[in-house]
């Protein structure tokens, strides 16, 4: 059948959208002990599933695991959802299913954070939770390793070993076209970019006369100030500064 995509056995071309006054009376049902209506609520809202663990498609794990992971959170969201809120089930159960994955990829990471650890960045993240409340601004790391007697360093570490890994493959925006993913945004710095720069500046350089090469090597390079370049070659300091100016506009304007 074209389309057809199975997880976990199930073939999601088939999977059934409950419409909402269905839904609404299937919470309803579900929560007064109908098995059946539960049932039907999972079975109808698979598809919610499975477009949350697209969202998580490139970390390496097995769709599988994760579509069971999901249905799991979907199953929590059911059970707890509040009928009587006004709002669409998606709202509650969206990140009630992403919690669940996120949870899963933590506990599977390969990167194992110590208890000592958690319990550090835990404690601190508390304190700056607190610290919002009492200052009403954002506190620095110093003031809440102040307020836990530990050291800057320590606190540091805590907080960024419970940070969770992101796949440069992750998606941060797409407009229906191209999508831009965090690979796109992170620099290299041994990119052409910079090479193509550098013999460019040293290009418009080679430009210069010799004696502007001369004051911009001792200025820059040398850091000399305007006053001894003018004593070493023998002009005077306003000289020096109109030839100096000069000869920076003409690179200026080369990199144009």
């Amino acid at each position: 059948m074209q389309g057809k995509v199975e997880i976990c056995g199930v073939n999601t071309a088939k999977l059934k959208v409950l419409k909402s006054d269905e839904m609404k009376d299937l919470l309803v049902k579900s929560h007064n002990g109908d098995k059946a209506a539960r049932d039907a609520l999972i079975y109808g809202n698979l598809r919610l599933v499975l477009s949350v663990i697209q969202r998580f498609g490139n970390r390496g794990e097995n769709p599988d695991d994760l579509f069971q992971v999901g249905c799991i959170g979907l199953m929590k969201a059911i059970d707890h959802f509040d009928v009587t809120q006004g709002v669409q089930f998606s709202t509650y159960g969206v990140p009630m299913i992403i919690g669940e994955v996120r949870r899963f990829l933590r506990d599977n990471n390969s990167v194992r954070v110590s208890r000592s650890l958690r319990d550090t960045a835990y404690k601190a993240i508390q304190c700056k939770e607190r610290l919002i409340a009492q200052k009403d601004r954002e506190p620095t790391i110093e003031e809440i390793a102040g307020e836990l007697s530990m050291k800057r360093e320590d606190v540091v570490l805590a907080l960024e070993a419970i940070v969770e890994p992101v796949s440069l493959y992750e998606p941060v925006f797409s407009d229906g076209g191209d999508t831009l993913y965090i690979m796109d945004q992170v620099g290299d710095p041994t990119g052409d970019g910079d090479w193509l720069e550098e013999i460019a500046v040293k290009q418009a350089i080679q430009n210069l006369s010799p004696r502007e090469k001369k004051i911009l090597s001792l200025r820059f390079l040398d850091g000399k100030t305007q006053m001894e370049v003018a004593g070493r070659i023998g002009i005077s300091q306003a000289q020096v500064s109109r030839l100096e100016k000069g000869a920076l506009n003409k690179i200026k304007e080369e990199l144009r």
